[in-house]
């Protein structure tokens, strides 16, 4: 599948879906994020593992604002747009049956800033940075900016990012553990590739259970946990791939996992 604003290229058992607006600097707008939605519904559909990058110099720049103030100068109620557009899009994210790997250069702002860090993985160039820039427009963060923020690092670091809207470069954001590593930019796109390979190759059932888990268990208590847990390992033991991986440490050899 290929459109004008997200394209997406199966390599191996891994998508590469890519923001591809690189004038605005794949800046978020309506057509962006069906055609987004689309991509990932097709990687979920064919791959194993998905990468989700920008083209050229940017991850995402976030909502253009130019020209949206109507003609008596009022705003638009962005509301509708998150619940028609951009909440699918990250819900989706999060549900996916495969792990994701964002990988990011350059700018990741506002709501490209949301779609960067609801990654299972996140690399990023050290060209990358984050901007949660909606208080400098009097807007609130969304994309489940809040959520992602609050639970990647400390309140207080969230607060920071929020309430200053100042940029948070990829040094930085590795040391509040709001990503995984940090990567020369012209080692990114192997680096990220790399690990969605590995992520490809592995027991993709028992990665769609462990993703569902730590998503449920930053929002669950400790019993519901135990529970979710226990039903997952149950499904996990019926898989091929669970058999294969327990034959393989018997017999000290490498897994071949087919993520079934």
């Amino acid at each position: 599948m290929a459109s004008r604003k997200v394209l997406l290229e199966l390599r191996g058992d891994v998508a590469i879906v890519t923001l591809n607006d690189p004038e605005s600097l794949n800046a978020i707008s309506l057509p962006l994020l069906e055609d987004l939605d689309e991509a990932i519904m097709e990687a979920a559909g064919r791959a194993r593992a998905m990468m989700l990058t920008g083209a050229g110099r940017g991850f995402c720049s976030g909502a253009g604002l130019k020209g949206v103030l109507d003609a008596g100068g009022g705003a638009p109620d962005f509301g509708r747009e998150l619940e028609t557009h951009l909440n699918p899009v990250m819900r989706r994210l999060r549900a996916l049956p495969i792990p994701w790997i964002s990988a990011v250069r350059g700018p990741a702002v506002g709501a490209g800033c949301a779609l960067a860090l609801a990654g299972d993985l996140i690399v990023a160039s050290d060209t990358a940075y984050f901007v949660q820039a909606f208080a400098r427009v009097g807007l609130v963060p969304d994309g489940g900016s809040t959520h992602l923020l609050t639970r990647g690092t400390t309140r207080v670091r969230a607060m920071e990012m929020m309430l200053l809207a100042e940029k948070t470069l990829a040094a930085q954001a590795v040391q509040w553990g709001l990503i995984n590593r940090v990567v020369p930019d012209n080692q990114l796109d192997s680096v990220a590739m790399e690990l969605a390979a590995r992520l490809a190759a592995g027991p993709t059932r028992s990665y769609a259970l462990i993703r569902e888990a730590a998503w449920r268990a930053l929002d669950s208590g400790w019993e519901e946990v135990l529970r979710l847990e226990r039903q997952n390992q149950s499904l996990a033991c019926a898989t091929q791939d669970a058999v294969e991986g327990i034959a393989a440490f018997v017999e000290k050899r490498p897994a071949q996992f087919m993520g079934r």
